[in-house]
Formats: structure tokens, C-alpha cells, sequence
């Protein structure tokens, strides 16, 4: 390919040379180490520097050419490279995701997106909808591909260069409908700019990454921003979240809207999904659905009534795609649970084990209460906090705990460059001292829990679900919430073995 070719249909691009844009090129990347030869090394402005600082790295692998954003001081480093083409690009990040399109060829034009965006719910979502939906992929949490083969990502949506590669592996592999988790801050960032979105889903907004958004108005209208993207043909709401009256508002006029509740809230501008007679049974969650007159009992194997939220949601995008009500209702019943999200271990004469990814206040509440509906004596609760971020949700934390846990371990989460004493000091601001049991040591804490809960008990070993490693000190090691308490279990109870 030229290099001519990125430059299609991008807005303010400074004079290029002919001779620049005959450049025969490979590949692009943002990340100097990854640079082969006659690759293009794009450099971004970053919160900490400018990515000009790595160039001399990317000319050394072999790069044809570097992109540049002329801001915090991008012109004047550009100036002193003077061994292949550096050609400025303003408002680089807000572009990449162009520049991308037409290095991959556009792979958008033959999918359809949805995005599935709020504080908590966006992974069930997007894997019960992936679930659901033959031919389509996922991208989020847990990695992109099918659920038969995902891969790892390094972040929750990861940069417009590598969502590009992404739809164009998808392409490639005839998936077409692609289901994925869009963040706050990769909205923030431009990650996820000129995506062309079918839908957009609106799961809950509570406090989450006030660290990087500051305040939770910001954070919010983050959120927002997706309402703004061109040609969108449907939105579902949640009815039941402070945010619905932001969220209907600011809904395009052309787009269908699409609302949900599970307290019996409809909206005349919208059509209207509501669940009733909500239920959690031994085996999981059970309840009826109405759509106009229509009506539909659903009994699923999901923990947790939140799930009824998310299934809620899900059963609107099936419906603002052109599904049938009978047959999507019939559709959700083959639902799954999720790797590490109120994922169920033990039973059998043993405590009751629920591996969940909560890791705000609001989502640890709704996991234990609804494992408080499931729980016959003792209700544990296994947590911490992660280090470097919002600090002020830890207390809120720890208050929560104490209002639904009956015994509580804290414990390391991921304590990154934090002190882990430091961590769980705020969060006991909130904790009832006397309740709480604090093992540092994540290991330990889950094998005491384990140890000393009874067969009538419940654990929730909240935080991490299906993460495989712990991050302390600019280092990652192997941990596995599930691999841990599976072990406990063999250990605590052997005659039993591995129940699951």
C-alpha cells in the first residue's frame, strides 16, 4: 500500500509531498516496539509525552515513515528527525481511527456494530449477545473473537488502530455482527470516533474511574457522547438508572428507543420492556416479561436479579434487530453464565463459592444482596481494592460490606504501585471493625474463608472474576480467583473433590 492511501478523507491534513506519499508501506503501529521494516510509526500525544520521544526506537526497527501529532511540542520534535518522513496530523487521536479504516479497507462497511456501554453489565451483555447471534463476534473484558477462542486485550476496548484489525479480522472470518464493550475512557480518548454504531446500549451509570474522569458529571457525559454518532438506529435505555432522563433527551429523533425496567416503569416515547415477578430460584434467577400485551416467564441459570436488567437489555437489542418476541424470549433461555461474573463453585455439602468481577459500589451491593436471597446461614465476603485508582469509592466499599456481609476478609486485589496497607486502611474507614478479618495475602484469604465457612454458607470472592493475574509493583504474577478456591475446596473438603 502507499502511504497515500491513509490520508483519504482526512480533515486538516497539512500539504504532503508526492514523493511522501509514493512511500510504500506494511503495517502501522502506535507502539515503537512492535515497528518491522517499511512499517508507519504513529505518534500520539500522550498524558505523560509526546510519542516522538520513541522514534528514534521505531527508525531503528525499520520504520518508512512516522504520523505525528503537532501538539505538546510534536512540531518541534518532529524538527530534529531527519531520516525518513515525519508528517503532522492534527488531532491524530480523533483521526486514527480513519487513517486505520482505510489502511484495512474499510472492514465497518460489510458489519454491523452495537455498543454496549455503563458502569456495570457491559460484559454479560456482550456475551449474552454473542451467545445469541450466529455469525457475530465480541470485543471487551474477557478479549475479542468468538466465545470458542478469544483473544486477550490490554484494554476493555482497545485503541482505534487495533479495533480496525479487529473488524477486518472479523470480516475475514464472516462474522457480522460484532457485539462490543465501549469505555469511558476510550470514548474520552477518541478510541472509538466515526465507529459506525446500529446501536448503542446504555447499562447502568453509577461512580467508576472518577481517578481519570475526576467528577462523576464528567464520567457521565463521557458516557453521552456515543449518542452522538451519526446514522445510529437504536438505543436501549434503562429505565430504572438516574441517568434515563440524560439518556432520552439527548437520544437522536431518528433513532427507535428502546427502554427497560424491572420496577414497572414504561416510557410513551419508547417502547417498553418490563419485568415482573422477579425470582431467584436454587438454580438461578426466574421472571415474567412484557412486551405491550404480550407476556413471557423466563427461568434462566444466571445468579444475581441484576442479570435480570442485562437479560432485559439483551432481549431489547434481539427485538430492535428484527427478532420476534416469541422467538427471542425462547432464544435467552439458552443463555449462559459468564467466566467471573457470579460464576458458581462448591454446593454439595460445601459453602457456596460465587467468583464475580464487582469491583464498585454499586455492583458489589447488587452482588450481595442477591447472594444474601440465595444464602441459608453465613454470607462471606472475600475483597479489596485496586491500587491507583478512584480511592474515594474504597470506604463506600467497605460501608457496603458491612451492611450485607456477615463475615469479611480484606484482601489484595491488584495493589499496583499502591501500598497494600495504604488500600485496605481506607477501606475499613467503612468496614465494621469487628465483622472484618483483614488476610493481605489473596491466596490465604480465600483458603481461610473456604476453611472456616460452613456447607450452609455462602462466599463472594469479589473483584477480579475472570482475571488470571495479580499486578503489585509494576509486576504481573499468575492468580486465578477460580484456579484458588477450586484448590481450597480439594484441600478443605477432599473426600468431595472438585465440585463445580
Amino acid at each position: 500500500m502507499q502511504l497515500a492511501t491513509l490520508f483519504q478523507k482526512l480533515s486538516a491534513l497539512e500539504p504532503q509531498s508526492q514523493a511522501y506519499n509514493r512511500l510504500n508501506i506494511n503495517n502501522l503501529s502506535i507502539d515503537s516496539r512492535t515497528i518491522s521494516h517499511h512499517d508507519v510509526f504513529i505518534a500520539l500525544t500522550g498524558s505523560q509525552q509526546h510519542g516522538l520521544y520513541f522514534a528514534e526506537q521505531a527508525i531503528n526497527k525499520g520504520a518508512a515513515a512516522i504520523l505525528y501529532d503537532p501538539e505538546q511540542d510534536g512540531r518541534h520534535l518532529a524538527s530534529t528527525i531527519s531520516a525518513i518522513p515525519t508528517i503532522a496530523v492534527p488531532n491524530l487521536s480523533t483521526q486514527l481511527g480513519l487513517i486505520a479504516a482505510n489502511f484495512y479497507g474499510w472492514p465497518t462497511d460489510a458489519l454491523t456494530l452495537v455498543g454496549i456501554t455503563g458502569t456495570n453489565g457491559k460484559t454479560s451483555c456482550t456475551q449474552f449477545l454473542h451467545q445469541l447471534t450466529e455469525h457475530s463476534g465480541v470485543i471487551g473484558t474477557l478479549g475479542w473473537g468468538d466465545r470458542q477462542q478469544l483473544h486477550a486485550t490490554q484494554h476493555t476496548t482497545p485503541d482505534a488502530l487495533t479495533l480496525q484489525k479487529i473488524f477486518s479480522s472479523f470480516k475475514n472470518n464472516h462474522q457480522h455482527t460484532v457485539f462490543m464493550e465501549v469505555s469511558s475512557h476510550a470514548i474520552s480518548q477518541h478510541r472509538t470516533s466515526g465507529l459506525p454504531f446500529e446501536g448503542i446500549v446504555f447499562t447502568n451509570i453509577t461512580r467508576d474511574h472518577l481517578d481519570y474522569h475526576l467528577t462523576f458529571s464528567a464520567y457521565c457525559n463521557a458516557k453521552l457522547q456515543l449518542l452522538d454518532t451519526p446514522d445510529l438506529r437504536f438505543v436501549v435505555m434503562n429505565l430504572d438508572d438516574e441517568l434515563a432522563s440524560k439518556i432520552i433527551s439527548r437520544t437522536p429523533a431518528t433513532a427507535i428507543l428502546w427502554s427497560t425496567s424491572c420496577t414497572g416503569k414504561t416510557l410513551h416515547t419508547a417502547t417498553s420492556l418490563v419485568a415482573t415477578q422477579l425470582r431467584q430460584t436454587p438454580t438461578g434467577i426466574a421472571f415474567d416479561v412484557h412486551l405491550d400485551q404480550q407476556q413471557h416467564h423466563l427461568s434462566l441459570p444466571l445468579y444475581g436479579l441484576f442479570n435480570v436488567s442485562n437479560c432485559l437489555q439483551v432481549l431489547a437489542v434481539l427485538l430492535a434487530k428484527g427478532m420476534s418476541f416469541s422467538v427471542a424470549c425462547q432464544q435467552l433461555k439458552n443463555l449462559q453464565p459468564i467466566q467471573g461474573r457470579m460464576e458458581r463453585l462448591g454446593g454439595h455439602d460445601q459453602p457456596h463459592i460465587v467468583i464475580d468481577y464487582a469491583h464498585t459500589p454499586d455492583a458489589l451491593e447488587k452482588a450481595l444482596s442477591s447472594l444474601r436471597a440465595h444464602c441459608q446461614h453465613r454470607l462471606w465476603l472475600v475483597f479489596g481494592c485496586g491500587g491507583n485508582r478512584d480511592q474515594g469509592k474504597r470506604p463506600l466499599m467497605g460501608e457496603c460490606a458491612s451492611r450485607f456481609a456477615d463475615q469479611i476478609i480484606l484482601t489484595d486485589d491488584n495493589p499496583r504501585d499502591e501500598a497494600s496497607e495504604q488500600i485496605i486502611a481506607d477501606i475499613m474507614t467503612g468496614c465494621e471493625h469487628q465483622k472484618t478479618r483483614v488476610i493481605a495475602n489473596r491466596e490465604l484469604a480465600i483458603h481461610y474463608a473456604i476453611a472456616h465457612a460452613s456447607p450452609k454458607d455462602c462466599i463472594l470472592i469479589a473483584g477480579k472474576g475472570h482475571e488470571d493475574y495479580q499486578e503489585s509493583a509494576g509486576e504481573r504474577f499468575p492468580f486465578s480467583d477460580k484456579e484458588c478456591a477450586l484448590h481450597a475446596l480439594t484441600q478443605t473438603y477432599p473426600a468431595l473433590g472438585q465440585i463445580t
